[in-house]
């Protein structure tokens, strides 16, 4: 089940959030580093974590899942989020050079479809990094953040989809080592516990990061079968002299 878009917003907003965005911030940065005149495409909520781009790259865009919900990402000016069915991106092949994917996975019951479509939307140099819950940490434990909803994985268990996937793994990391607590002082020190965590203890991270590249000498399974809702129109009261029509 997806988390409501207001709920992630307001958590990246508390004081606990603006410690996690930061972290987060750092080693996507860390695993990006230059990232000038290419296109990134946001999936799930990224925005905290792609506006550091938007001074560099060509373009950035941030879609968010229907069942998510979408906010209006940036506040001021013209708007770079839209709203999508994940497991049918409304964009053309080979069009963007980095995808990354937070609260995504964890919670798609399309996971298949979106794999498929961000392999397929990743030009032949593109780099696809991954922001998932570990298995092993804290923060899949408590709910009151993002990360403690959905389905955590394990770095193996990431890995294995990614080549399930056509991509062939790349660098691994982990973040958020620091327990999800608003005591100040521990938040304070969360920069420390990165340093030690990443050093010492990366199995144990709030978070699994994995970037991969996408297999472009590989044969592409084929496109699970998606099966599509349909929607009868409301009938109104009193029209019942129209007459019944089959849909095609």
């Amino acid at each position: 089940m997806w988390p409501d878009v207001v709920d992630i917003r307001d958590f990246y907003g508390s004081s606990l959030g603006l410690t996690a965005q930061r972290c987060l911030r750092s080693r996507v940065r860390e695993l990006w580093p230059d990232v000038k005149g290419e296109r990134v495409l946001g999936l799930g909520y990224t925005s905290p974590f792609i506006s550091q781009f938007r001074s560099e790259a060509e373009r950035v865009v941030a879609l968010m899942p229907a069942s998510q919900g979408v906010l209006h990402w940036p506040g001021e000016g013209k708007g770079l989020t839209a709203l999508v069915d994940e497991g049918e991106l409304p964009l053309p092949d080979v069009s963007v050079d980095r995808v990354l994917l937070v609260h995504a996975i964890e919670h798609t019951h399309q996971l298949g479809h979106l794999m498929r479509e961000a392999w397929r939307v990743l030009t032949g140099s593109g780099k696809l990094l991954i922001v998932v819950p570990n298995r092993r940490g804290l923060w899949a434990r408590f709910e009151r953040t993002p990360f403690g909803h959905g389905h955590p994985y394990s770095r193996s268990q990431i890995s294995r989809l990614l080549r399930d996937s056509q991509f062939t793994p790349g660098e691994r990391t982990a973040a958020l080592f620091a327990p999800p607590s608003n005591w100040r002082m521990l938040m304070a020190s969360a920069p420390a516990w990165e340093k030690i965590g990443q050093r010492y203890f990366e199995g144990f991270g709030g978070v699994v990061m994995v970037e991969a590249t996408k297999q472009i000498y590989a044969t592409p399974k084929a496109k699970p079968v998606k099966l599509r809702r349909l929607y009868a129109p409301a009938i109104p009261s009193g029209a019942n002299n129209f007459k019944k029509t089959s849909a095609d």
